[in-house]
C-alpha cells in the first residue's frame, strides 16, 4: 500500500495527494525559518513522487493582504501590491536557489476577495458566523476546545497573531474576523457589509476550498501555525462545507530558533537564507534542514554547517562507491515512516552506490 507515516499517522495515498502549503506574507526578506517550512515539504513532495508513484499536487498560497504587510507599505511609501509584488519576487528567487520546486498552484489573496465574501455569507447562513458594525465574526470557541490549549496562553497567541481577542464587537474574545470592515491606512474591498478586508484565517480557507474543493490530504506549515491558524482554518473550512475532517493530515514543520529564541525580525535575530547561500552550497542548507526530525525545533548555530557539509561529503562519496546490494526498499520504508531523513542517511552511506545516488536527488540534494 503506498501511504505516508506523519505525526503517527498512517495516510493511504493512491495516485494523487492534494498539499496544501501555508505561503509566506511577502513583506520581508526570507529567512531560514522560512526555507526549512518549504524544503520540508519539498522533500516530502519528492519522497511521494520518487519512493511512493504518487504525484502531488501542491497549492502554496500568497498572503498579499495582511495587516503587517500593509503597514510595511505604508512605511515604504509604496502601494501594498507592488511592495508584495518585489517581496514575492525575492522570495521565488530564494526558493528556486534552494532547489525547491515550483508549487502547481499559487493563489494570491487578492484574486479571492469575492471567494472570501462567499465564504463569509455561508457561515453566517449555517449560524457559524455574525455580522457587526461592518465586520463578519466567526464564532471561534470551540476552536478552543479542539486545540488542547489552555484559555490563558491561547488568548496571548490569538493577540500574538492579530486575532484582536480584545475586540468590544465580538460576543467571544476567541470569535475571529472572517471579513474586517475599513480602517484608515488598509485596502478595502466592497462588500454586502459595506468596505472591508478579508481576515487571515479566512483568506486561506478561500483560497484552499477553491483550489482543491472541501478537503485536502495534506496541510503544511510551521510547528508556530497550529494555533491559531491552522486551527481556525480547519474550522471555518468544515462548518463551510460540512466535510469532516477538513485535512486527513497535518505537516507542522519544526520551527528554528536562535540562542534558544524563535527567530524573527522583532526579536532581532534573523538568520537570512541569501547571507546563508552566500557562503554555502544550496545542498549544505538542505541538508542542514533535514538531518533531524521534521517536526523537531532545533537552534540554528553556524557550526551546524561545517557538519551538514560533511555529511553531504560522506554521501557523495557513497554515491561514488559501487555500494552493496540496493537497499532502495529499506530506503522507501524509512522514509515514508515519519520521513526519517537521519536514518535513511546512514543507510545511504553504509550501503553506497544505488542507495546512495536514489536518496540524493529525493532529498534535493542535486
Amino acid at each position: 500500500m503506498s501511504g505516508l507515516v506523519l505525526a503517527g499517522r498512517r495516510i493511504a495515498l493512491l495516485d494523487r495527494a492534494r498539499v496544501y502549503t501555508c505561503g509566506i506574507t511577502p513583506y520581508d526578506v526570507t529567512h531560514l525559518g522560512h526555507a526549512s517550512t518549504f524544503v520540508w515539504v519539498d522533500t516530502l513532495t519528492r519522497v511521494m513522487r520518487r519512493l511512493l508513484g504518487v504525484e502531488p499536487i501542491v497549492c502554496r498560497n500568497v498572503t498579499d493582504v495582511d495587516d503587517v504587510l500593509s503597514a510595511a507599505a505604508l512605511r515604504a511609501g509604496t502601494r501594498y501590491d507592488d511592495f508584495a509584488a518585489f517581496q514575492q519576487f525575492v522570495f521565488e528567487g530564494d526558493m528556486s536557489a534552494l532547489n525547491v520546486r515550483t508549487p502547481e498552484y499559487e493563489p494570491w489573496v487578492h484574486r479571492y476577495i469575492p471567494a472570501v465574501v462567499r465564504l463569509a455569507e455561508a457561515l453566517i447562513a449555517v449560524g457559524a458566523a455574525y455580522e457587526r458594525g461592518g465586520s463578519v465574526y466567526f464564532r471561534g470557541r470551540s476552536v478552543l476546545d479542539r486545540s488542547g490549549l489552555d484559555e490563558t496562553e491561547a488568548l496571548e497567541l490569538a493577540a500574538e497573531y492579530g486575532g484582536r481577542p480584545d475586540d468590544e464587537a465580538k460576543d467571544d474574545p476567541f470569535d475571529t474576523a472572517v471579513w474586517q470592515a475599513a480602517e484608515p491606512g488598509y485596502p478595502a474591498w466592497p462588500s454586502p457589509w459595506g468596505q472591508g478586508r478579508p481576515g487571515w484565517h479566512a483568506e486561506c480557507v478561500a483560497m484552499a476550498l477553491s483550489v482543491f474543493g472541501p478537503a485536502v490530504d495534506l496541510h503544511a506549515g510551521g510547528a508556530d501555525l497550529r494555533f491559531p491558524h491552522h486551527a481556525y482554518h480547519a474550522a471555518m473550512a468544515e462548518q463551510f462545507s460540512g466535510v469532516t475532517p477538513y485535512a486527513r493530515a497535518w505537516f507542522h514543520a519544526g520551527t528554528v530558533t536562535v540562542g534558544g529564541a524563535k527567530m524573527a525580525k522583532s526579536a532581532g535575530n534573523l538568520v537570512l537564507l541569501s547571507d546563508v547561500l552566500g557562503d554555502w552550497p544550496a545542498s549544505v542548507v538542505r541538508l542542514l534542514i533535514l538531518d533531524r526530525p521534521w517536526h523537531q525545533s532545533w537552534d540554528y548555530h553556524p557550526d551546524l554547517l561545517d557538519a551538514a557539509a560533511a555529511r553531504l561529503e560522506s554521501l557523495h562519496r557513497a554515491a561514488g562507491r559501487p555500494g552493496t546490494a540496493s537497499a532502495t526498499d529499506r530506503l522507501r520504508d524509512l522514509l515514508s515512516d515519519e520521513l526519517d531523513v537521519p536514518a535513511a542517511l546512514d543507510l545511504a552511506i553504509e550501503a553506497g552506490g544505488e542507495t546512495a545516488r536514489t536518496l540524493i536527488p529525493t532529498l534535493g540534494l542535486s
